[in-house]
Formats: C-alpha cells, sequence, structure tokens
C-alpha cells in the first residue's frame, strides 16, 4: 500500500498532462491554422512567465524542511530562468522584433528540458513529501507548462500551417 501512495504525485502528473492535452486537442489545436504566431505565443508566454512561482521551493515554510537540494535548487532557478526567456521573448513577439522566433525557441528548448530535468530530480531524490504546499506545482501547474511546451514546438517546427495576418484568436 505504502508503494501505491508514494506515487499519487506521479499519478497526479499524468493525469493532469492527459487533461490538459485533452483541452488542448478540444480547444487550441484544431484552431491553430486560424491564428497567427503573434496571436499564439503572447498568452503561452505570458503563462510561462509565472515560472518564477517555482522559487517557491526554496522559500521558508512552504516546503518541509529536509527537500532534497538536489531537487529544489534546479527546479527553482530552472524555473526562473524560463520566466525571464518566456518575459524577454514575449516583448519581443509583441514588438513584431527579429529575434522573436529565436528567443521563443530558446525559451522553449530550456523551459522543457527544466520541466523534465525536475519530474527526474523529483524522482531520483525522493522530493514529493517534502514538496508541502509547493505540490501543486507539479500535479497542475506543470502538466499545463508540458502542453503548451508542446504547442509552441508545433507552431515553431511549422508544422500547423498558421495565418500570417490574424492578429487574434
Amino acid at each position: 500500500m505504502q508503494g501505491l501512495l508514494d506515487q499519487i504525485l506521479t499519478v497526479n502528473l499524468v493525469a493532469s498532462t492527459l487533461v490538459f492535452y485533452a483541452a488542448a486537442r478540444l480547444y487550441v489545436l484544431p484552431n491553430l491554422r486560424g491564428w497567427s504566431f503573434h496571436a499564439v505565443m503572447p498568452p503561452i508566454l505570458l503563462l510561462h512567465s509565472f515560472r518564477q512561482l517555482g522559487l517557491m521551493f526554496l522559500a521558508p515554510g512552504v516546503p518541509h524542511p529536509g527537500i532534497p537540494a538536489q531537487f529544489a535548487y534546479p527546479a527553482a532557478l530552472g524555473d526562473l530562468l524560463a520566466a525571464f526567456l518566456a518575459f524577454a521573448a514575449l516583448v519581443a513577439v509583441i514588438q513584431r522584433h527579429r529575434t522573436a522566433r529565436g528567443l521563443v525557441w530558446a525559451f522553449n528548448l530550456e523551459g522543457t528540458l527544466d520541466l523534465m530535468t525536475a519530474i527526474v530530480l523529483s524522482t531520483l531524490f525522493g522530493a514529493p513529501p517534502y514538496m508541502g504546499v509547493a505540490y501543486w506545482i507539479p500535479a497542475f501547474w506543470v502538466p499545463a507548462l508540458l502542453v503548451t511546451h508542446y504547442i509552441t514546438f508545433l507552431v515553431l517546427r511549422g508544422d500547423v500551417e498558421m495565418t500570417e495576418g490574424r492578429a487574434s484568436p
């Protein structure tokens, strides 16, 4: 029984990712062809600009004492970097700066790698029991971020033909 209880975060992570992916399949992916890069990216980049919230893994009183530093520091600092890159990309996209796509690529690669690394480190170092109120980050927030990274990769790779003239979805 304890083995199953130790896997609750994994179940939450997988289930929430499936729900966010289902929402994307129903409401976002069918409409991507009618939206422009400049319409799709701002909401995603705004969402990821909040990733500084990952710093709560380092905040006293948020995780339980003993949270593995091998997980907490890379997760918190990786999220902070992703938030910074997302915001820089947001500014470039809104201003239609020539660096916009490059910044979105940089954000998307670093942000995805950060999430995957945090998932692995959390598992390797047994972080879930120590997450305290920060538990909602991997249980809810990370799945939404993973799905929006996926959508961003589709857009960047050109897997979806998008309209260039349309300003908003």
